[in-house]
């Protein structure tokens, strides 16, 4: 694997307010030994830690980013942080991170496209995956890994299997967040794996699909001069006026939609993008200086100041910084809401 790209932007606000605009997801621990961030880049550098690792993220985030992962740039890790002047979807932010590995890994090189907010054990299996997958990426195909389902999950996006290809199988089609009555087909049938939003290419594969599928977020790279030099002086200078002429859509629209060379890795690591407290409460340990709990069952508490609970159920509270959200589990989906209407206020 040549290179890693880790998309590192989103702001956040379904885990409001542990995670805010200002301070989101990939850069916390939630009780764990490093960020999202952090076990983001480790994982990367398993596969190879030879690898060009580029971040891609908000020019807000610039600095917190350079610091959290300074600690691998000073063992030897090659790491840049490109900021996006605006977020533009994940379309523009992987088609930046390309131009910028253009001239720094060879045409073959791969890619492996990383979110910088998934939790995902153990690591081996998650190496031994992003091989399979790298030789189907050496054949010109893009890659993604698929979740088999262990429920009938309607936040997900969802990936077809198709007939087999080397060590993976052919994707047949992309569906969209099903209803639950979808989603419980899907698990039925069988042939249907969450889409991880993680994937890999080959760097003349990528190049040529984006040629084919989405010029208007190529044409504006290539006005500004940056798919001959995008040395990072010239590819600073430059980017703002780029953004301005990009489209906002993402990638799974703009090409793994449209693109016939879709290939599909069943993964074999656990995977979960913590994407609700919903989900917190599932997989992250509670935290706070003091829980007491009396004829109480099935609560979860996030808090930075002492919390007790008495004679309620199935509860989440969160409590930071002076903001608190209690929920029932189940209604994490009302959360997004609630941290618009306290930006505003």
């Amino acid at each position: 694997m040549e290179a890693i790209l880790i998309l590192a932007g989103g702001s956040g606000t379904r885990l409001w307010p542990v995670s805010s605009p200002s301070h989101p997801k990939q850069f916390l621990s939630f009780g764990l030994d490093k960020s999202f961030l952090q076990n983001t880049v480790e994982r990367g550098l398993a596969v190879n830690p030879e690898a060009e690792v580029v971040i891609i993220t908000a020019d807000m985030y610039r600095e917190e980013t350079e610091a959290q992962v300074s600690p691998y740039k000073h063992r030897g890790a090659h790491i840049t942080v490109l900021g996006e002047p605006v977020g533009k979807n994940t379309a523009p932010a992987i088609f930046l991170g390309a131009v910028y590995l253009k001239h720094r890994i060879p045409p073959k090189g791969r890619i492996l496209v990383l979110s910088a907010d998934h939790l995902i054990s153990p690591v081996d299996s998650f190496v031994q995956d992003v091989q399979k997958a790298a030789e189907l990426g050496i054949a010109g195909w893009i890659t993604v890994f698929g979740i088999l389902p262990s429920f009938p999950h309607t936040g997900y996006g969802y990936i077809e299997r198709g007939k087999k290809e080397g060590k993976g199988y052919r994707v047949e089609a992309f569906k969209e967040k099903p209803d639950k009555a979808t989603a419980e087909s899907y698990m039925q049938a069988g042939r249907y794996f969450w889409n991880s939003g993680m994937f890999l290419f080959a760097m003349e594969t990528l190049f040529e699909e984006y040629e084919r599928y989405a010029p208007s977020i190529v044409q504006p790279f290539r006005e500004a001069g940056l798919l001959e030099d995008s040395s990072e002086p010239t590819l600073f200078a430059r980017l703002q006026r780029v953004y301005e002429a990009e489209p906002s859509i993402s990638v799974d629209y703009a090409i793994l939609e449209r693109s016939h060379r879709v290939a599909m890795i069943p993964a074999t690591f656990s995977w979960n993008d913590v994407g609700s407290w919903d989900e917190a409460a599932r997989l992250l340990p509670r935290n706070a200086p003091c829980i007491i709990e009396l004829e109480g069952k099935g609560n979860y508490v996030y808090s930075d100041i002492p919390v007790a609970l008495c004679g309620v159920e199935d509860l989440i509270v969160v409590i930071q910084d002076g903001k608190a959200l209690v929920l029932k589990k189940g209604s994490s989906q009302l959360v997004r809401d609630v941290a618009a209407q306290f930006n505003k206020k």
